[in-house]
C-alpha cells in the first residue's frame, strides 16, 4: 500500500512539473521580433462559405508575423465552437521584450488588457501595435495547434478576416483596422495557415 502511494505521489509530481513547463511563457532576447505591422487586403476575396452551422464572409485577406503576448481557451460563450482560442499578438516595439516586461497582460471575456505603470513607449503605440483577434481554425488540426501556443511563441499566420452569421441571429463582425480600441476591435481571423517558433 505504501508504494501504492509512494508511486501516486511520483507520478502527481511529474504531472504537475510537466504541467507547469508547458504554460512557462517562452524566453526572447531583446529587440523588436516581428518588426512589420499585420498585412490586410479586400483585393480578390473568396465568396463567402459555412463552417460549423455558421456562415463565414471574407471582408479582407490577412497576414501577420506577431508575438504571442496572450491566449485565452473559450468552452461555452455563444462563439466558442467558432473561435475557441484568442491570441493577443503584439508587433512592432509590442514584440521587445525590454518593453514587455513593464506590461502587465491579462486576457478575459474575449477581451486583452494591458496596464503599465511607468509606460515605456507610448500608450497610443501600445494600443495599435498589439490586439487581442478570436481565431476561427480551418481544420482540427490548426486548431490544436493553436491551443498549444504559448506566450513568447512567434506566429505566422495567414488567412482571412470574416464576418459571420448564424443560427437565432447570431453575428460577429471583424474589425478592419487596427487603429481602434474597446468593443469591437478585435479580429475575427479565419486561419488557414500557421507557422510556430
Amino acid at each position: 500500500m505504501l508504494l501504492v502511494g509512494l508511486l501516486f505521489l511520483l507520478s502527481l509530481a511529474v504531472f504537475v512539473y510537466f504541467r507547469n513547463a508547458a504554460a512557462q511563457p517562452i524566453a526572447r532576447p531583446p529587440g523588436v521580433l516581428c518588426p512589420l505591422a499585420p498585412f490586410q487586403s479586400a483585393q480578390n476575396l473568396p465568396a463567402a462559405f459555412e463552417h460549423e452551422g455558421y456562415r463565414l464572409q471574407p471582408v479582407a485577406r490577412f497576414a501577420l508575423e506577431a508575438r504571442v503576448l496572450g491566449k485565452r481557451l473559450y468552452s461555452t460563450d455563444p462563439g466558442a465552437k467558432l473561435a475557441p482560442v484568442d491570441l493577443a499578438l503584439g508587433w512592432g516595439r509590442m514584440s521587445d521584450s525590454r518593453v514587455l516586461e513593464k506590461i502587465s497582460i491579462s486576457q478575459g471575456n474575449r477581451f486583452y488588457f494591458w496596464y503599465t505603470p511607468d509606460p515605456p513607449i507610448p500608450l497610443r503605440e501600445i494600443a495599435l501595435s498589439s490586439a487581442n483577434m478570436h481565431m476561427i481554425p480551418a481544420t482540427p488540426e490548426l486548431e490544436q495547434r493553436l491551443k498549444q501556443l504559448k506566450s513568447g511563441n512567434i506566429v505566422r499566420l495567414q488567412g482571412y478576416l470574416v464576418n459571420v452569421s448564424g443560427p437565432d441571429g447570431f453575428f460577429w463582425n471583424s474589425s478592419l483596422t487596427r487603429e481602434d480600441t474597446g468593443n469591437g476591435a478585435c479580429e475575427l481571423v479565419w486561419v488557414e495557415e500557421l507557422a510556430v517558433r
